[in-house]
């Protein structure tokens, strides 16, 4: 505190990368892809990742941290530089979206030069959506002796209206399809204006929107049907765990999911297809845009409750603990 009772600002200091990180493979590597340094990255480009290994092969490469979009499951392939960027690392992100059809690609550095800044802003203009490349650069602050803080600085990444309205141009959306665009538009704008902590993705003319609960493999969805008139939200559990994840959700947390949700659910296992559902349902017409906002607060709702009662439980679930018969009995 100073003299008249005000309190006194620390000054922020610049710490040099290489104090902290003498390499790259050795420090840097690990240290992003420590779960709390990897969720700082991921929020500050908006999504949710999950780890799926470091220094791994994708196919013909190899990445320095390999992780899954838990919305989509779609490849997140993160190479980071200590240094400034170089030519290098440019050609090796161009190979991997040449290689894989979906993926987002991140790459962080100290700094970024004007032209590899210029050449990330003008892939993302002319990839198709299946493709994002973000340009991060980092920095490490201290005030006083105080612990030092890593902080993440978009300087490039993926106009996804753009994409959105160029998409639409290609081919002339029927009725249908802009109503739902429309639908999906208006509801991201109630998350956001009302600081929602479950996080939209961008808007696309199709009847279901995908929600990150924090798992790869695991995801909430919401749909609309204008042919039965009802809105949906449910978690979808899909993958090669699926059928493990969906018996220990089902028989070892039901009660305390229905407890805790309080809502009418619908179990659906699905075993010949290839997802299973937890499901409720609301009586309403996606087409009735005066029923919007109802709609949309019910949405939001049950979006939130599902990630706030199933988000935890289903980040803990360990297919190796399925036991068939036991469950079968």
């Amino acid at each position: 505190m100073t003299e008249n009772g005000e309190k006194k600002l620390g000054r922020l200091q610049r710490v040099d990368l290489r104090e902290i990180w003498a390499s790259e493979a050795q420090g840097f590597t690990p240290w992003l892809a420590e779960e709390e340094n990897l969720a700082v990255l991921a929020e500050t480009i908006g999504l949710e990742l999950e780890l799926q290994a470091q220094e791994q092969n994708v196919g013909p490469f190899r990445a320095d941290i390999l992780c899954k979009d838990t919305v989509d499951n779609h490849w997140v392939l993160i190479e980071n530089q200590l240094e400034r960027t170089d030519h290098t690392h440019l050609g090796q992100l161009m190979t991997y979206a040449a290689g894989l059809d979906a993926v987002t690609i991140v790459w962080v550095a100290s700094r970024f030069t004007d032209e590899h800044r210029a050449a990330i802003d003008w892939v993302n203009r002319i990839t198709e959506e299946g493709i994002n490349f973000f340009g991060l650069e980092i920095e490490l602050w201290q005030i006083g002796n105080s612990p030092i803080a890593a902080k993440f600085n978009i300087v490039s990444k993926p106009n996804d209206w753009r994409k959105t309205i160029r998409d639409q141009a290609k081919s002339e959306l029927t009725e249908t399809k802009q109503m739902q665009l429309a639908y999906w538009t208006a509801f991201r704008q109630l998350m956001e204006d009302s600081s929602s902590f479950v996080r939209c993705q961008s808007p696309h003319p199709q009847h279901w929107a995908c929600f990150a609960i924090g798992r790869a493999w695991c995801q909430l969805v919401a749909k609309v049907n204008t042919r039965a008139k009802d809105i949906a939200v449910y978690l979808c559990l899909q993958g090669p765990d699926r059928t493990p994840h969906y018996h220990l959700l089902h028989d070892g947390f039901r009660e305390k999911v229905e407890g805790s949700i309080q809502m009418p659910l619908e179990w659906r296992e699905l075993p010949d297809a290839k997802e299973s559902q937890l499901i409720t349902y609301m009586k309403a017409d996606p087409a009735d845009r005066r029923s919007w906002p109802r709609q949309h607060e019910w949405m939001k709702k049950t979006l939130e409750t599902f990630h706030r009662v199933l988000g935890p439980i289903i980040k803990g679930l360990d297919a190796t603990e399925y036991d068939p018969d036991a469950s079968a009995g």
